[in-house]
């Protein structure tokens, strides 16, 4: 083991010229080696990364502007982004779905058509109505301009937050003023005079073209004079449930409908199915990536079998030389072994710092911009997961170590004599 390390460091660091002044050929197939893993491990690890951010910067805009999980009426022919029939609120429903041990939070919504006019112009919005207890902290990211609205407890907010889009054709800036209209059920329009509390801009243009956000007390006074009780302020459009996993979305809709109390003219809805074709997106997204690592992984075996052919058919003369002092075959495969994991290890390093250094310089500065309107973004997102990146490097190495096996086995078929002999 001493020899074959001793014979393998002397090959991979001594800088002497070889017989004749000449320096080996192999000193730049090493290097070209070295380079191409290290392209290798970069383009790994910066395309998980930037798919990594991709699919959680999305996913969070989706997510934290719809739920996990919508509950509402159940009609099927309904489209699925629109003013929802209204249902009676269930406080004892929601808190038995509040327990299950994957909900994260769990709030009522509701949502109507108006309009937004200023003294020049007109808007339609669709006003998503919340209560106090929305965590606005899931959208605060987005938030451009102002506050989330503020609530009051003896009547209703006279404050709305406007999506980017909206508050741009209407002029509008933070603590400005606007009328909204709304239809009541008995076909009479209401006018309220609301402020702006805040400008949102989530990038996904099918939200921030379509809605407002503001109290749900509100919409609710819309039904008062129909109602003739206090039922109105029972009346919500749904619920909207966030989760500690989004994976889970599909189990925990299925728990919750088959639960014994929840009502058979209900029906808890995904938000993969409000927002089918951004998934679809980024699942394609996934099937790139896959594609590119596995080329990248392809790429780098075939340079370091090409390397350790080359180093070997170089040193055919040592080889001989060895094998004829008494060396076994499995001693002359350990320097050439030696030698190439010294090429894949320094290659995955370099490329580790070197994805680092551009992921953070991504982070910290956004130097790659993209365009908002194909990719809900406007610079590439960056998400760093180590386990990956620690994958990456074990898996770049054993995959290599157990491909360079292949080439070694030329060792055994050299025969001494021959070998000395060879120019």
């Amino acid at each position: 083991m001493k020899v074959a390390g001793f014979i393998a460091n002397r090959i991979a660091f001594n800088r002497s010229a070889g017989p004749g002044g000449q320096k080996p050929f192999s000193r730049f197939i090493i290097r070209l080696s070295i380079v191409a893993t290290v392209i290798s491990v970069t383009v790994m690890i910066v395309t998980l990364s930037f798919a990594n951010g991709f699919q959680a910067t999305v996913s969070q805009k989706v997510f934290s502007f719809l739920g996990h999980i919508r509950i509402q009426d159940n009609l099927p022919d309904k489209s699925i982004i629109s003013e929802e029939s209204p249902i009676t609120r269930n406080d004892d429903l929601a808190e038995q779905i509040r327990e299950n041990p994957q909900v994260a939070s769990i709030h009522p919504y509701s949502t109507k058509y108006a309009m937004v006019k200023t003294k020049d112009e007109i808007e339609g919005v669709l006003f998503k109505g919340v209560d106090s207890i929305y965590d606005f902290d899931r959208i605060r990211p987005f938030i451009k301009q102002g506050e989330p609205i503020q609530f009051k407890s003896n009547t209703y907010s006279r404050e709305i937050m406007l999506s980017a889009n909206t508050a741009a054709a209407l002029k509008l800036k933070a603590n400005d003023s606007l009328f909204i209209y709304f239809i009541r059920p008995n076909g009479k329009i209401r006018p309220d005079k609301l402020k702006v509390a805040g400008i949102y801009k989530t990038g996904i243009e099918d939200y921030d073209k379509t809605f407002a956000i503001g109290d749900i007390k509100l919409l609710q006074q819309l039904n008062r004079d129909s109602a003739g009780d206090d039922s109105y302020k029972n009346e919500i459009g749904g619920y909207e449930i966030f989760l500690k996993d989004y994976h889970l979305i599909s189990q925990v809709s299925n728990e919750i409908h088959d639960m014994d109390d929840f009502p058979a003219t209900w029906a808890p809805v995904s938000v993969k199915r409000i927002s089918p074709n951004i998934f679809d997106w980024l699942n394609m997204q996934d099937n790139t990536r896959n594609v590119l690592i596995g080329i990248m992984i392809i790429v780098a075996v075939i340079n370091l079998i090409t390397c350790l052919i080359v180093l070997v058919l170089e040193r055919v003369r040592m080889v001989g030389v060895l094998k004829a002092l008494g060396a076994t075959d499995w001693t002359v495969q350990k320097i050439f072994l030696r030698h190439s994991v010294f090429i894949t290890i320094t290659g995955i390093i370099i490329g580790t710092l070197v994805a680092l250094g551009l992921l953070f310089l991504q982070k910290e500065t956004g130097f790659i911009k993209l365009r908002e309107e194909a990719y809900y973004m406007s610079e590439a997102a960056v998400k760093i997961v180590w386990w990956q990146i620690g994958a990456i490097a074990a898996g770049t190495l054993l995959v290599s170590f157990l491909v360079l096996m292949i080439p070694s086995l030329f060792v055994k078929k050299i025969q001494p004599v021959k070998a000395i002999q060879f120019r």
